[in-house]
């Protein structure tokens, strides 16, 4: 008997339970395809909190409610710390980047990442003037509609992503760009893709799908697009690089490049560039737009909610004046609304999966090494115990008897510890100033009414994909 199996043997450790599996598919017959995190409430409620189920031959562990993910990513960071190959990612990137990368090419990505962001204004007031002047085109897009039904889809991520593409690529696009809004199609598509059924059997068989389907060739061609796109930014910054003064996220990477060109182990080369650009544009205006776009979903549905933010926000700052971070204090059921829209809309229900780079010991039990953990945040944003009406639109959940915000650990839309997101502070600042500026200038409504809109998801796997809808903007 191997050292390691007797230690695990003695000390009387043994996997977390679950429920029965086949050979190579695992629990797939059984699983719900369409909303797999559903199935793993399910059976939690048998084999417990920490469980093993089999997607295929791969053993994963999931943890279900705010105690266990937190006591995973929280307390035992370091242990939790690392990131699962998602297959279909690995074939876009490598390896490379932010996202889906480990140990030291993690460690410095992250690290430089943050600080670059950051000296640049995330978080703080220079990116706070950047939102503000984009809520401005955004305002004259929706008055340019005249009061008729439009989808919002698109108005939305052209927004947010001239934000992030200020940080990124140093510059905003306009909003009749056909290339840009070509690239805002192709990444609908791929998260469309990546959260269909299609995507993720191509996560669980990556060779077998590459022979069985042709889907996500055609999704792996339009990536390639975008890709192309980059490495073109990537090549007017080398062209116009300013050593002394770098304009955006592309410039301080290049010095950072040029300035580690002779040391062998450097992670700042051309693939790391390409591959973190790809995962900040992406990560940057997807996630974003769609809450936003989910947001204004809940307000027409809901329009005692909306009227009551339009009435908080007339008395605080008026028709007239611009919206600000400062703002924020004094409009505390605004704030209870939009994180309530967050946690209501769970948008990454699952987690991006973590991963076992050795043999972990969490709670009574042993996680062996190579299997993927899947930390689950639908689970803490419906905890029973975390939530009065979990399974309810209430934005009473983040308020005091006194009507002011009040916080809840549990509220973990951007995950927790060590592989939270990185954009947390911008997409923060964002969904505020936008959904102020809108409610300040703009009625929402739906052709079909409140009461023809479902909020309930089209797709439910990797992310939560909202049902598309048109809405009509009324100036105020």
């Amino acid at each position: 008997m191997p050292e390691e199996q007797w230690k695990k043997k003695a000390s009387g450790l043994a996997l977390p339970p679950g429920p029965l599996a086949l050979p190579l598919i695992g629990n797939l017959l059984v699983i719900d395809k369409r909303a797999p995190f559903k199935s793993f409430m399910q059976w939690s409620k048998t084999y417990g909190s920490v469980m093993t189920v089999y997607l295929g031959p791969q053993r994963v562990v999931v943890l279900v409610g705010y105690d266990a993910v937190k006591e995973a990513l929280v307390d035992q960071a370091e242990d939790f710390a690392s990131r699962a190959s998602i297959p279909f990612a690995n074939r876009v990137v490598k390896g490379y980047g932010l996202v889906i990368s480990n140990g030291d090419r993690w460690r410095q990505l992250r690290r430089f990442t943050l600080t670059t962001l950051r000296d640049f204004g995330m978080g703080r007031k220079r990116m706070e003037q950047w939102i503000q002047e984009e809520s401005r085109h955004l305002l004259k897009s929706f008055e340019e509609t005249k009061s008729t039904p439009v989808d919002p889809i698109f108005f939305l991520s052209r927004a947010v992503s001239n934000v992030i593409c200020s940080l990124v690529f140093g510059q905003r696009f306009d909003y009749e760009d056909k290339n840009f809004l070509h690239l805002l199609q192709v990444l609908s598509k791929v998260l469309r893709f990546g959260s269909s059924p299609w995507g993720q059997l191509y996560n669980i068989f990556p060779r077998l799908m590459e022979h069985l389907s042709w889907s996500h060739h055609a999704v792996l061609k339009e990536i390639d697009q975008i890709l192309t796109f980059i490495m073109n930014k990537v090549k007017e910054h080398e062209q116009n690089l300013d050593f002394h003064d770098p304009k955006d996220f592309i410039d301080c990477f290049l010095i950072r490049l040029i300035q580690e060109k002779d040391n062998p182990d450097t992670e700042f080369h051309k693939n790391n560039l390409m591959a973190t650009a790809l995962n900040l544009f992406t990560a940057g205006t997807e996630t974003t737009s769609t809450t936003l776009r989910y947001a204004l979903m809940l307000l027409i549905k809901y329009p005692h909610v909306q009227e009551q933010m339009q009435r908080e926000i007339d008395r605080v700052i008026g028709p007239n004046r611009v919206p600000t971070m400062d703002d924020r204090k004094s409009l505390p059921y605004t704030d209870a609304v939009i994180h309530e829209v967050q946690r209501f809309l769970d948008i990454v229900p699952l987690n991006v999966p973590h991963y076992a780079m050795k043999d972990i010991t969490f709670r009574d039990y042993v996680i062996p090494k190579d299997t993927v953990i899947i930390p689950m945040l639908h689970s803490v944003l419906r905890d029973e115990r975390q939530w009065e009406t979990p399974w309810t639109f209430n934005p009473e959940h983040f308020l005091d008897a006194s009507g002011n915000f009040k916080k809840n650990p549990a509220f973990m839309p951007f995950s927790a510890g060590k592989r939270s997101c990185v954009g947390e502070s911008l997409a923060r600042m964002e969904l505020f100033l936008f959904i102020v500026s809108l409610l300040q200038k703009f009625s929402f409504s739906s052709p079909e009414g409140p009461n023809g809109l479902d909020p309930s998801p089209e797709f439910s796997s990797f992310a939560i994909m909202p049902r598309l809808y048109q809405l009509v903007a009324l100036p105020r």
